[in-house]
C-alpha cells in the first residue's frame, strides 16, 4: 500500500476530511478533500460532518478551524509552518493603537494569531476586505496586520484607514520593476495580481483579486496567457482548470516556504497519530471567535 491509499484509509477510519491551501505543494492538493482559499478553507471547516479536520496550511488557519470548530479535532500536520505576516501583529500593540484611535473599528485580516483577534472587532479575507469594511458603521478603520491588503481596500471606501505595519513577505517581494521585466519577455501575457502586493504592482494588473478570484477570472477569461503575481502553488489549480492556457511566475521568489513544509509523509503521521491537535482555552475560543463569525455572518 503506498502512502496515498495509506492516508486515504486512515481518514476513513477517522472519519477525517483533508483541507488545503492553494499554495500547498501539488501532492497535497492533489490528494485533499477541498482545496481553497482563507474563507472557503473557514466555510468547509465549519460546516463539515467530518470529526477530524486536518489542515494543510499554516497555523492560523487551522486556528480558525478550531474557533469556528471547538468540538472537533483539527490537526495541523507541521506545527513549524507558521506565518511571519500574522506574527507582525501582538494584542498588547493593538490595544495600545485602541487607545490612540478609540471611535476605530479593528478589522483584522485572518491571516493574523487568535491572539490578535480576541482584541479585535471583525476579522477579513482577502476575498471580503471591502465588503467587511464597508460594512462597519465606523469611520475608522484600524486595518492590520497588512498594509498592502489595507492599501487596496482604500481604494473602495471613503473611511479613514488606519494601517497596520505588517506585510507578506512573498508578496511584498514583488516589484513594479520586476514585473515589468517579465512583461517585457512575455509581452501578450495578461498580468494579475494578489491584493497582498504592493499598490505601485497592484497599479499595472490587469486584474487584481484573492487566490480564489484570480483562478475565477482566468478561467472565464479568452486570454490564453498569463503573468501571475501571486504563490506559485496557485499554478496546480490554473492549469488543472486550463490546459490550454500559459502561465508565468510575475518573479521567481514567488514562493512560501512555510506552506511548502507539509509533505505526504506528515500529512501521514498527523493522521495515524493525531498530531499535532490545535486546542486553545474556553475563553480564548470565545474571545477570538467573536470576529471570525461576525466576518461569516457577512453575505
Amino acid at each position: 500500500m503506498n502512502i496515498v491509499d495509506s492516508i486515504n484509509r486512515l481518514k476513513e477510519e477517522k472519519q477525517a476530511i483533508i483541507i488545503a491551501h492553494y499554495y500547498q505543494p501539488d501532492e497535497i492538493q492533489a490528494i485533499a478533500d477541498f482545496v481553497g482559499d482563507s474563507l472557503e478553507m473557514s466555510r468547509v471547516a465549519r460546516d463539515s460532518d467530518a470529526k477530524v479536520i486536518v489542515f494543510c496550511g499554516v497555523d492560523f488557519m487551522a486556528g480558525s478551524a478550531k474557533l469556528l470548530s471547538p468540538q472537533k479535532t483539527v490537526l495541523l500536520p507541521e506545527l513549524a509552518a507558521t506565518c511571519p505576516m500574522a506574527n507582525m501583529a501582538t494584542p498588547e500593540e493593538v490595544l495600545k493603537l485602541k487607545a490612540k484611535y478609540p471611535n476605530a473599528t479593528v478589522v483584522t485580516y485572518i491571516n493574523s494569531t487568535v491572539a490578535v483577534k480576541t482584541v479585535s472587532d471583525i476579522c477579513c479575507t482577502s476575498s471580503n476586505a471591502v465588503k467587511v469594511v464597508n460594512s462597519v458603521e465606523s469611520d475608522e478603520i484600524i486595518f492590520l496586520p497588512d498594509k498592502n491588503l489595507g492599501s487596496y481596500v482604500a481604494r473602495f471606501t471613503d473611511k479613514k484607514i488606519i494601517l497596520w505595519d505588517g506585510h507578506c513577505c512573498v508578496h511584498n517581494n514583488l516589484t513594479a520593476a520586476r514585473v515589468l521585466e517579465t512583461k517585457a519577455k512575455y509581452p501578450n501575457a495578461e498580468f494579475v495580481v494578489h491584493p497582498e502586493c504592493l499598490s505601485s504592482v497592484v497599479n499595472i494588473a490587469a486584474f487584481c483579486g484573492s487566490t480564489s478570484k484570480i483562478i475565477e477570472y482566468i478561467k472565464n477569461s479568452n486570454t490564453k496567457e498569463f503573468i501571475i503575481g501571486t504563490e506559485e502553488g496557485i499554478f496546480y489549480k490554473l492549469r488543472q482548470n486550463n490546459p490550454d492556457k500559459i502561465f508565468h511566475l510575475a518573479h521567481k521568489n514567488m514562493r512560501c516556504g512555510n506552506m511548502k513544509k507539509i509533505t505526504l509523509q506528515k500529512l501521514y503521521d498527523s493522521l495515524k497519530d493525531e498530531k499535532y491537535k490545535i486546542e486553545f482555552d474556553r475563553e480564548i475560543i470565545e474571545k477570538a471567535s467573536l470576529p471570525v463569525k461576525r466576518m461569516m455572518e457577512i453575505k
